[in-house]
């Protein structure tokens, strides 16, 4: 066999090996083009929208959101959010998530914002004693009203509610944005339902007085009655109003002594016997 013929054949087979190895190496080593998955559309505000607002079609738009990073509670469609309000402020664009919004069905105002199991009482002071307008939706008080008792001939002041929570101030649903104070009259408490017939009742016996508490504190104290009398310095301790009850006297029943008449005399042996009033007589 010819030696330049073996040459030349190796020569070609190395080189195809080598060219067949660089390929397939090239494309193992090339990185998998990533599998591109399609974003996911949301229904988000089309401008700035306000607590208290109501969706509509025309503050509804649908906006792209990347699928790897899903969003919980969110709308696919902007029909099932038309009619209800919005509970926070909401950003253009911003997804509009289920906690946002007001229950379905549960109306507008200040409806939308009672939870449920829960009640709206309104409960009119003056404004002195309405914390100088300090009362803002949020805040945390503490309800007291002065009466008088039958039982006591003192005016009475008495905590009927504690750690209540402000749902309105007068018209006022929503923090002011700067935080300025308005002097309002009327306050609507979120109460349960046990809580709110204390505060009707209170309303009701006299003078309701508004004290306000810091947020954070939850804490309650014994329900105490206060007299006139005791804002003196030198009064003892205050305390709960006694309640005395009478307990009544049973009546003595009434005897009456009957003689007996053996043969047109009176027997002088005769035992005095008892009758209940109103027997018969022999």
């Amino acid at each position: 066999m010819n030696p330049r013929r073996i040459f030349v054949a190796l020569t070609l087979a190395f080189l195809v090996s080598g060219a067949s190895t660089w390929l397939v190496a090239r494309r193992i080593s090339r990185p998998a083009e990533p599998q591109l998955r399609p974003d996911a559309r949301y229904a988000a505000p089309s401008r700035a929208l306000g607590a208290g607002e109501v969706l509509k079609a025309d503050n509804i738009e649908m906006v792209a959101w990347p699928s790897s990073d899903p969003l919980e509670g969110t709308f696919t469609q902007t029909s099932d959010l038309i009619g209800r309000e919005i509970l926070f402020p909401l950003s253009k664009g911003q997804p509009i998530l289920d906690r946002d919004l007001s229950a379905p069905g549960s109306g507008t105002g200040l409806a939308g914002k009672i939870p449920d199991g829960m009640r709206a009482v309104a409960l009119r002071s003056d404004e002195v004693v309405g914390v100088a307008g300090f009362l803002v939706p949020g805040s945390h008080l503490d309800v007291l009203v002065t009466y008088r008792s039958d039982r006591s001939p003192e005016p009475v002041t008495a905590t009927v509610l504690q750690n209540a929570v402000v749902i309105a101030a007068g018209q006022q649903i929503e923090p002011d944005p700067v935080g300025k104070p308005a002097a309002v009259t009327v306050v609507t408490l979120l109460l349960t339902p046990e809580e709110s017939a204390r505060a009707v009742l209170a309303s009701t016996q006299g003078a309701i007085h508004f004290v306000l508490r810091n947020g954070g504190d939850a804490s309650r104290t014994h329900d105490t009655a206060i007299l006139l009398s005791q804002l003196s310095a030198d009064a003892p301790a205050a305390g709960r109003v006694p309640i005395h009850t009478a307990s009544p006297t049973p009546a003595t029943p009434k005897r009456h002594e009957i003689e007996t008449i053996l043969g047109g005399g009176a027997s002088g042996d005769a035992q005095p016997a008892a009758r209940p009033e109103g027997g018969p007589r022999q």
